[in-house]
């Protein structure tokens, strides 16, 4: 059974590690604890620190590809902003948490913080607060709603299975069709039903 827990950790490690933005590393997450019945909190941890390992060596890695691709001028500009960011302190700390609670894609988030040259212990630790939340509340969303979907399909139906089953579908929704850069940079409410290619 440890083979699961280290492809876990594996499936979040390369999740996280590319360049360009991937599914959640809580897809991989919870696809393997619900297929193989792991323990949930094994889970979220070992995919949390494969998740942040993958992230630490992106931040590694893209400044030298960000040199090869992207004129000076153009890095030059993200190193000012990575050099502004480190000036606001805790502020940038708490925005790097709330960021990572959202349900939008942090590559950018490391990107530019490997761009910058930010050095990964500065936005690691914040990072590590927000994507630990969040994993967990979807990992244990996406269970919950999984054994009432099992449960309904076995005719075991109740008011409560019912209304749970709503309440996980709805904050599924949430998470995946509403715009949450739109959301958050504009105030501006707005659904997007084209996420897969």
């Amino acid at each position: 059974m440890w083979w699961q827990y280290i492809t876990v950790f594996f499936g979040a490690l390369f999740f996280d590690i590319v360049p360009i933005p991937f599914p959640p590393a809580f897809t991989i997450m919870l696809f393997l604890q619900i297929k193989y019945d792991l323990n949930i909190w094994l889970v979220i941890v070992i995919g949390v620190i494969g998740s942040i390992l993958g992230r630490y060596i992106l931040t590694l890695y893209i400044p030298f590809i960000a040199n090869k691709i992207f004129k000076e001028s153009k890095n030059e500009d993200v190193q000012f902003l990575g050099e502004k960011m480190k000036e606001k302190g805790w502020k940038s700390q708490m925005a790097i948490i709330a960021y990572s609670l959202l349900p939008l894609p942090t590559t950018p988030l490391f990107l530019a913080g490997g761009m910058a040259k930010i050095k990964p212990l500065y936005i690691i630790p914040a990072f590590f607060v927000g994507k630990f939340t969040s994993d967990a509340i979807v990992v244990h969303l996406g269970k919950y709603t999984s054994e009432n979907v099992q449960i309904i399909l076995e005719g075991m139906v109740s008011w409560k299975t019912i209304s749970s089953l709503i309440f996980g579908l709805l904050m599924l929704f949430f998470i995946l069709f509403i715009d949450w850069r739109s959301l958050i940079q504009k105030n501006k409410f707005k659904l997007n039903f084209r996420i897969w290619k």
